[in-house]
This record gives structure tokens, C-alpha cells and sequence, in this order.
């Protein structure tokens, strides 16, 4: 593993609802860049559209990675968000314009997370790229439906 002053981390992230709006969770898998898990979580969040799930799970992603690492090693750590939703990755990286006020706030919330940290790059991967994050997502869905009956 690299020196962590120069370690670049790579975090999946997907956020899913079912029925949109609807029961909805978020997965988050952080890796180092040789592509091992450090952490990785699923959770429920409540009632959420698919893309504002999306969107929590970029915001839980980065309040994680500080948490883990601590202010003064994610400052100059670059970060590689990758995500199954190509329209989120787009609207992350001002490419399209934002037109719901629930999903504008969730990209401020964003912006004003990334103030403490390195260079952060959004992408949108294949949904085969992002398994991993998906599986956590239906999980968490799972648990959370099976708690209801």
C-alpha cells in the first residue's frame, strides 16, 4: 500500500428506490487504488426517489471517508467516485443543469462537503462496475422490508 500523503482512494456508491419515490437505501464501498476494500456499508434512509438516494450516497460516502481518515489526510487525498448513475455523475460534474430543489439542496450539501477534502472526480461506471454497491443497496432494502411483517 502506498504512503497515504499520496494514496488515491475509489469509492462506489449507488443510492436505489423501490417505488420512486419509495423505501429507499444507499451503498458505499471504499477501496485504496489497488483495489482493496478498506470500508463498505449498506444502509436504509428512508423514503427517497432513486436519484436523491443517489445523491445521499455520495453525501454518507464523504462524511465516512473524513471519519475514517481524518481532516488533515483527506485535505490533499484525491477521490474517485464511481457510480452507476450517469445523469448524478453529469449533474456532479456541471455537465447537466439541476431543475429539483430537493436534488439542488443535495448537490449543495455535496459541494460544501467537498470544501475539506483533495481533488474529487465523479464518474459513471457500467452497472457491472458497481455490483458490489448495488448489492449493499437491495441488502439493505431486504433487511428493512423484512423488519416491516
Amino acid at each position: 500500500m502506498q504512503n497515504s500523503s499520496t494514496m488515491k482512494l475509489v469509492i462506489y456508491t449507488d443510492g436505489g428506490s423501490r417505488g420512486n419515490p419509495g423505501p429507499a437505501a444507499i451503498g458505499v464501498v471504499i477501496q485504496n487504488e489497488d483495489r482493496e476494500t478498506i470500508k463498505k456499508y449498506g444502509e436504509a434512509i428512508g423514503e427517497k426517489t432513486n436519484n436523491e438516494a443517489e445523491y445521499q450516497a455520495v453525501i454518507f460516502a464523504l462524511k465516512k471517508v473524513k471519519q475514517l481518515l481524518g481532516k488533515e489526510k483527506v485535505k490533499e487525498m484525491p477521490l474517485e467516485i464511481r457510480m452507476d448513475s450517469e445523469l448524478v455523475a453529469s449533474q456532479l460534474n456541471h455537465q447537466y443543469k439541476i431543475m429539483e430543489p430537493n436534488i439542488q439542496q443535495l448537490f449543495l450539501q455535496i459541494w460544501n462537503l467537498m470544501i475539506g477534502f483533495g481533488p474529487i472526480k465523479f464518474v459513471a461506471v457500467p452497472r457491472a462496475q458497481n455490483k458490489e454497491a448495488d448489492r449493499l443497496v437491495n441488502e439493505a432494502l431486504d433487511k428493512k422490508q423484512a423488519g416491516l411483517f
